[in-house]
C-alpha cells in the first residue's frame, strides 16, 4: 500500500546538535581528536590588520585546507562549496549551521600572502610531527630519503627551447615568473648552471622538463620524503625541480632542518643510487650517520681492469696498477670534486696488458674522488646486515608516494611556482601524517599476556 510522502520540511524550528550528526568513526572527528590548531592565533596575529572588515579565523582556513586534501578537494571554490553542505566538515570547521563560509578568494589571498610569509604551513606540518613523536611513532634511528616527480601545472606543449625567454610584460606580472626571476638572483637558484634546461615553461618557469615522470616528457616537481623507517612518518618535505642535483641536494637541508627543529639526528641514513654521490656520503660520515647507500660507481670498464684492482697508496698518494705500475697526479680539481691519476705513456707503452686495460688511450687514467674515504665506508656498510635490513625498510616510502599520487590525488599540481609546490606538499605531507596518527591513537594496546 503507498502511503503518503514522510520527512516533509514543514516545521518551523527544530531541535539539532551537529555533534550528534558525525559519526564516531568519521575520519574527521578521529583527525579532530590528536590535532591542536589553537596557536595558530598567536603566531599569526602580527600578519592581521587591525583596521576594516574583521579577519577570517586562520584556524579555520587551515582546518579547511585540511580537508581538502584529505578528500582530494583541491579547488578551493570547490571546497567552499562542500563546507556549505557537509555536516561533518562544518563540524570540523567549527562552524555552526547558520555561519558564513569564507569565499574562495580569501584562500588565495591568504596563502599567496600571509601563509607563506609567515610559513605556517611548514609550521602545521611539525606540529603534527611533533605530535607524532608524543605517540611513540617516531624512532629516530633509522631515516629514508626518496624523491617522486609530480605533474606541474604547465603545458608539455607549450614550451620553449633552451633557457632564454623573452618575457612579455604581462608574463612579467605573474606571480610564478617574478618568484623565478628573483629566484636567478639568489643563492640557490632554480637551474643548474653548469647545464642550462633543454626547455622552459612560460607558465611556470621554474619547473624543470624532465623525462622521468608518467609521460615521455613534461615538466614537473620533485617531491622530496625524509621519513623514519620505523613509522613510517614523514619527518621532513622538500620541493624542488626535477633535477637530480637538487634532489640530493635537499638532503642537507631538510636533515639538518630535522636537527634543528625536531632535536633527531639519525645513526643510519638509506636511499638509492641517486644518492651514492661523493658529495652525499661525505656530508653525512662528517657528522656521524652511516650512509646505508648504493655507491655511485663509474669506476667499472667493459673489458678492462677495473678501478677496484688498482690499489691507493695515501702516503704517496699515488695509485699502483695490477702491474705495480705508479699512477701519478697533479692534484687539480675537476667537476664533481675528481682527482684524475695517470700512469707514465711508457709504462702502459711496454705493458703486456695495455689492449686490455686501455687499449684506446696512451696511458690509463683513474679518478678518485675527493670524498673516496667516505665512499669506500659506505661500500663496506653495503656487506653488513644493517645495511640490508635498511634497504627493505627504506622501501616503506614508496607506499607514502603512492598514497600521495592515487588517493589523494597529487598527481598533477593545482599552483605554480616552486612556493605552490612547496605548500601543496606540506599539506599533503600533513595530511599523510594524520592518518597515521589517528590509526596509532585508535589502535588498542595489546592485553597482558596472563600467567
Amino acid at each position: 500500500m503507498m502511503g503518503p510522502a514522510v520527512g516533509r520540511q514543514d516545521r518551523l524550528f527544530y531541535e539539532f546538535d551537529l555533534e550528534d550528526v558525525v559519526p564516531a568513526d568519521h575520519l574527521l572527528r578521529r583527525i579532530d581528536a590528536v590535532l591542536d590548531l589553537s596557536w595558530l592565533r598567536a603566531e599569526m596575529a602580527a600578519h592581521y590588520s587591525h583596521l576594516g572588515c574583521p579577519s577570517v579565523c586562520p584556524e579555520l582556513m587551515v582546518r579547511m585546507l585540511l580537508i581538502g586534501y584529505c578528500f582530494s578537494i583541491r579547488s578551493e571554490r570547490r571546497l567552499c562549496q562542500e563546507v556549505k553542505v557537509n555536516l561533518a566538515y562544518r563540524w570540523f570547521c567549527g562552524l555552526g549551521l547558520e555561519d558564513t563560509v569564507p569565499h574562495h578568494s580569501t584562500f588565495s589571498v591568504n596563502r599567496h600572502g600571509r601563509f607563506r610569509d609567515s610559513d605556517i604551513l611548514r609550521k602545521v606540518f611539525e606540529e603534527v610531527v611533533c605530535s607524532c613523536m608524543k605517540a611513540g611513532l617516531v624512532g629516530g634511528e633509522g631515516f629514508a630519503i626518496d624523491a617522486s616527480v609530480i605533474e606541474a601545472d604547465a603545458s608539455r606543449f607549450q614550451r620553449v627551447k633552451g633557457s632564454e625567454v623573452n618575457w612579455t610584460d604581462k608574463q612579467r606580472a605573474t606571480r610564478p615568473v617574478q618568484e623565478y626571476l628573483l629566484a636567478l638572483e639568489s643563492e640557490n637558484p632554480p637551474i643548474n648552471p653548469d647545464q642550462k634546461p633543454k626547455a622552459m615553461s612560460p607558465s611556470d618557469p621554474a619547473s624543470a622538463w624532465t623525462t622521468r615522470g608518467r609521460y615521455k616528457v613534461m615538466f614537473g616537481y620533485s617531491l622530496n620524503y625524509v621519513i623514519d623507517m620505523e613509522s613510517p612518518v614523514i619527518l621532513d618535505v622538500e620541493a624542488t625541480p626535477t633535477r637530480l642535483s637538487l634532489e640530493t641536494d635537499a638532503t642537507e637541508i631538510m636533515v639538518e632542518r630535522i636537527e634543528d627543529r625536531l632535536g633527531l639526528k639519525p645513526k643510519r641514513f638509506a636511499g638509492d643510487t641517486a644518492y651514492g654521490n661523493g658529495k652525499t656520503l661525505g656530508w653525512l660520515v662528517e657528522r656521524d650517520i652511516e650512509p646505508h647507500i648504493p655507491v655511485w660507481d663509474r669506476g667499472k670498464r667493459s673489458g678492462a681492469f677495473a678501478q677496484s684492482e688498482f690499489t691507493y697508496d695515501a702516503e704517496r698518494d699515488i695509485y699502483l696498477c695490477p702491474t705495480n705500475k705508479p699512477l701519478t697526479t697533479t692534484r687539480r680539481v675537476h667537476p664533481s670534486n675528481t682527482i684524475y691519476y695517470r700512469a707514465s705513456t711508457l709504462d702502459c707503452g711496454g705493458c703486456q696488458f695495455k689492449e686490455k686495460c686501455c687499449p684506446k688511450s696512451p696511458e690509463r687514467r683513474v679518478s678518485r674522488n675527493l670524498n673516496e674515504t667516505a665512499r669506500e665506508h659506505a661500500r663496506a656498510l653495503m656487506q653488513t646486515e644493517a645495511y640490508v635490513e635498511s634497504s627493505v625498510e627504506r622501501k616503506k616510502i614508496e607506499v607514502l608516494f603512492g598514497e600521495a599520487k592515487h588517493i589523494l590525488s597529487m598527481d598533477r599540481l593545482r599552483l605554480r611556482g616552486l612556493s605552490g609546490a612547496r605548500d601543496e606538499f606540506l599539506l599533503t605531507a600533513t595530511v599523510q601524517n594524520l592518518k597515521r596518527l589517528v590509526a596509532h591513537v585508535t589502535i588498542p594496546p595489546p592485553e597482558p599476556i596472563s600467567a
